[in-house]
C-alpha cells in the first residue's frame, strides 16, 4: 500500500464530503467506517507480504539449501560468543605455550587459535555456499 494510494484519498475525500454534508452527529461513525477501509487495505498487503515471504522460504527449502544465499548462517550472539570464548581461553593457552616452549609454544598456540577462529569464520560466510553446480550464483535468479 503506497502512502498516496489514490483510492484511499477518494475515501477519505468522500468521507470529508459526508460529514461536511452530515454533520459532527455522524463523524464517530464516518471516521470507523474510513478507519475500517483502511485497515482491510493494511491487512490485504501484510497477507500479501506473508505469502511471498513464505512462498521465498519454500524456494529455499527446495533448492536445498538451509538458509537464504546472503544471509550468514549462525546468529551474531552465536558469533560473538564464539570469539569471546577464543579470546578468553587465549590467555591460558598463550601462558601454556610460553612456559612449556617459549616463543614458539606461543606462536603454536596462536597459529592453533587462529585456525578455529577461521574455520569458524568460513562457516558462515554467505558466499561459500552460493554457487550451484553450474558455477552461477542462487543470486542471479531471484529478482
Amino acid at each position: 500500500m503506497d502512502a498516496r494510494d489514490p483510492e484511499l484519498r477518494r475515501e477519505l475525500d468522500a468521507t470529508l464530503k459526508a460529514r461536511s454534508e452530515l454533520g459532527p452527529e455522524y463523524e464517530t461513525a464516518l471516521v470507523d467506517s474510513f478507519l475500517e477501509k483502511v485497515e482491510q487495505r493494511l491487512d490485504g498487503t501484510l497477507d500479501r507480504r506473508m505469502r511471498r515471504h513464505l512462498a521465498e522460504q519454500q524456494m529455499v527449502v527446495a533448492r536445498g539449501s538451509a538458509q537464504p544465499s546472503g544471509a550468514p548462517s549462525g546468529n551474531f550472539g552465536e558469533r560473538f560468543g564464539f570469539a569471546a570464548v577464543s579470546l578468553v581461553l587465549a590467555i591460558p593457552l598463550s601462558a601454556i605455550g610460553v612456559a612449556n616452549a617459549g616463543m614458539g609454544g606461543l606462536v603454536v598456540a596462536w597459529l592453533g587459535i587462529f585456525g578455529v577462529n577461521a574455520v569458524h569464520a568460513a562457516r558462515t560466510w554467505p558466499w561459500s555456499r552460493s554457487r550451484s553446480r553450474t558455477g552461477r550464483d542462487e543470486s542471479d535468479w531471484t529478482d
